[in-house]
């Protein structure tokens, strides 16, 4: 029988239990991921918790709004003329402060429209900002916008630096966030307003208005205060002082800005007429600047290590720089340059002229040039001559030479024949001065030249009688000043004393010790020369009615002209020509130079007594010349000798040799009383051993020259 397979029922007892369904494994990936999410969510929140007590902490370490008020960035140097009014104010220059009330509406929002649009949004730092400039960089391959919002640049401005790097900004970051936790936005805005830069050297809208516009800040209108807030990204270059073209177009994007933003209505922003702003003035900047960039680099060695506020107290002369100016101005060859600088009798700068204007020009040729002095390089000629024992009545020659194959030339081509050193010096002939540089030696001149002040390379070659050595004007004036001052060294000085704002006295000025460059009678010789030089020489046109003693000099081909001299203890050198040291015609040093020193020194000496030169010569016993010993001494002891080389008193007999009997017809008779006759020609013929017959030959001319009294 089949047998049939029937399942069978379940016994309860006999069935197993049912095995549960096992759960699937989750992937390593979702596991990190889920230990990501926890650990960055508990990073999150450990980050923000330190970074609430970093911000609390540095909240707290803020200084105080009053405090940041007063707080300036660098340092600020007032420099003040000699009677204590203001010439400049370099460094940072702060204007008034404006409470938030009185600042423009106009400011406020062009300043939040171009630089911060979310500043009434975010805390300090604007995330989305941050996100929008990366966005931008990675679009257009470099950053076209900052991520900065105003409080960080204020964080910045105040107590950082403007390095890019990466803990710079974090630290910026954390600043701004504790500003923000510790001011309001108006306080914020506040102070970013009164302390931003804004080029030119001013912080602060008051200072940039005043110094772009000529008024307050509170004054400012829609156009101006758009080229203000345009200001901020580049202050050197959209700066209207410096480029009205870029600062224009930059205002113009300012004005777009606000009429984005909602600020001001599109009638509005085409109602701004940018071309009617009016800049102010440039202030200070013609004539003493100068002086001041000459005097402001000697802090580094006066005051090193110095960073605090100060006051720099000059020697300038207010009314003597004006009368510098106008002199130079008034007198000076159109297409050439000028430049003027004046000493006291201690060498304190009384005024200072780099050039006709110092905002087409700052290059300060009173002290930086290098030109040729021309004639006036003659004074060290004459001063190496007189301390080798010339005096102002030498007799010397005026007459064609040569010198190791240079011939100099008189001005004009003619030789006056012999002359006095008096006269040679007023009338600046160059072939006695070829002589007597020759005489005393071109090192000799060189030496008196370096003795008297001069930085400058000196070349000894004959023609550098006539000054082909390059030399500066204030170098050149220094010389004539120690020749004011009878031959003691004089050194030029800009700076009286230094002082903090507080009025403490940080530095003085100390007289150097006295030295004497010649003795007194060479420079009471010397003077002689150079009155003599003004009052019937080159110099005529350097008068002006009282004592002066000076020198002109004139450059080959009228490319360089001088004047230098001094009066009632004021020693003033001027010089003009032109930069490329082409020739300017009719330029000469006893021309416009003359005439610019007597129009400026007309002014400065005006009340001071008129003083007279010392040129009285006392010699050294060394420098008496032999004829006045001579006719010093009693005429009865006057002796000579016979031709054989006896002493033959007066009134005796002349002697005879031993063993030799007197000649026939001449005992008995005296001797004449008084010197014999000159020696004749047989005698010198004998006495040198040349041939009776032999002809002397007549003298040349020779560039070798003696004094002749």
């Amino acid at each position: 029988m089949a047998r049939r397979d029937f399942p069978r029922r379940s016994d309860p007892r006999r069935t197993p239990p049912r095995r549960e369904r096992e759960p699937r494994e989750t992937s390593f990936f979702s596991r990190w991921l889920r230990r990501l999410i926890v650990w960055g969510a508990g990073l999150v929140l450990l980050g923000g918790a330190a970074l609430a007590v970093a911000v609390l902490i540095t909240e707290r370490s803020l200084p105080s709004y009053e405090r940041l008020k007063s707080s300036q960035t660098g340092q600020t140097i007032v420099v003040r003329a000699s009677d204590g009014s203001e010439i400049v104010t370099l460094g940072p220059s702060y204007g008034r402060w404006i409470p938030y009330d009185r600042i423009p509406n106009s400011l406020k929002d062009a300043m939040i429209s171009v630089e911060d649009r979310r500043f009434r949004e975010h805390w300090g730092v604007d995330p989305i900002g941050i996100v929008r400039s990366v966005m931008v960089r990675v679009q257009s391959g470099h950053w076209r916008q900052g991520g900065s919002t105003i409080t960080q640049q204020l964080a910045r401005n105040i107590f950082l630096n403007n390095s890019r790097t990466f803990d710079r900004k974090i630290r910026e970051a954390l600043l701004a966030m504790a500003i923000e936790a510790k001011f309001s936005k108006d306080q914020v805005l506040e102070l970013y307003l009164n302390k931003v830069y804004f080029g030119g050297g001013a912080y602060g809208v008051d200072s940039a208005a005043r110094k772009f516009f000529g008024h307050s800040g509170e004054q400012l209108t829609l156009p101006e205060a758009a080229i203000i807030a345009g200001l901020v990204k580049a202050p050197s270059h959209y700066s209207p002082t410096a480029d009205a073209v870029a600062a224009v177009g930059r205002a113009k994007v300012v004005l777009q800005t606000m009429q984005e933003a909602g600020k001001i209505t599109p009638a509005e922003a085409a109602g701004a007429d940018l071309k009617t702003v009016k800049l102010a003035a440039e202030q200070g900047q013609n004539s003493a600047r100068y002086f001041t960039d000459w005097v402001l680099p000697q802090l580094d060695l006066l005051l090193p290590d110095n960073d605090q506020p100060i006051e720099v107290w000059t020697t300038l002369d207010p009314a003597a720089q004006h009368a510098a100016t106008d002199a130079i101005q008034a007198n000076v060859p159109k297409g050439a340059q000028g430049a003027l600088v004046s000493l006291d009798r201690d060498g304190a700068v009384l005024a200072m002229i780099g050039g006709t204007d110092y905002v087409t020009s700052n290059y300060n040729r009173a002290v930086n040039a290098v030109r040729q002095p021309g004639s006036a390089w003659k004074l060290f000629v004459y001063l190496a001559a007189l301390e080798a024992g010339y005096t102002p009545d030498a007799k010397v020659t005026d007459e064609p030479v040569t010198i190791d194959g240079w011939s100099p030339r008189n001005s004009g081509g003619t030789y006056a024949g012999p002359i006095d050193v008096r006269t040679a010096f007023a009338y600046s002939k160059n072939t006695v001065a070829a002589q007597l540089g020759n005489e005393v030696g071109f090192g000799a001149v060189a030496n008196v030249a370096r003795r008297f002040g001069i930085t400058t390379p000196i070349n000894t070659l004959p023609s550098m009688v006539l000054g082909s050595s390059d030399v500066r004007v204030i170098d050149m004036v220094r010389a004539f000043a120690a020749v004011q001052a009878k031959g003691t060294a004089i050194t030029p000085y800009g700076i009286r004393k230094i002082t903090s704002n507080e009025g403490e006295v940080l530095y003085s000025h100390r007289p150097e010790p006295v030295q004497q460059l010649v003795p007194p009678y060479v420079s009471a010789g010397i003077t002689d020369l150079l009155q003599t030089a003004v009052s019937i020489g080159t110099g005529r046109a350097a008068q002006i009615g009282r004592p002066v003693a000076g020198k002109t000099g004139t450059t080959s081909s009228n490319k360089d002209g001088w004047f230098l001299g001094f009066s009632s203890g004021i020693t003033t050198g001027v010089w003009m020509g032109r930069d490329d040291a082409h020739p300017v015609p009719g330029l000469q040093g006893g021309t416009a130079p003359a005439r610019a020193f007597a129009a400026y020194m007309k002014v400065v000496t005006a009340k001071r007594p008129p003083e007279k030169f010392d040129t009285d010569l006392k010699l050294p016993q060394w420098q008496l010349e032999p004829d006045d010993e001579a006719m010093q001494a009693n005429p009865d002891g006057y002796f000579y000798a016979d031709p054989d080389g006896n002493i033959v008193e007066p009134g005796a007999q002349p002697r005879t040799p031993p063993g030799e009997a007197a000649p026939a017809g001449e005992q008995g008779v005296p001797v004449p009383e008084g010197p014999p006759a000159a020696a004749g020609d047989d005698f010198l013929n004998r006495a040198t051993g040349r041939q009776a017959d032999t002809p002397r030959p007549r003298p040349r001319p020779s560039p070798s020259l003696k004094p002749n009294y």
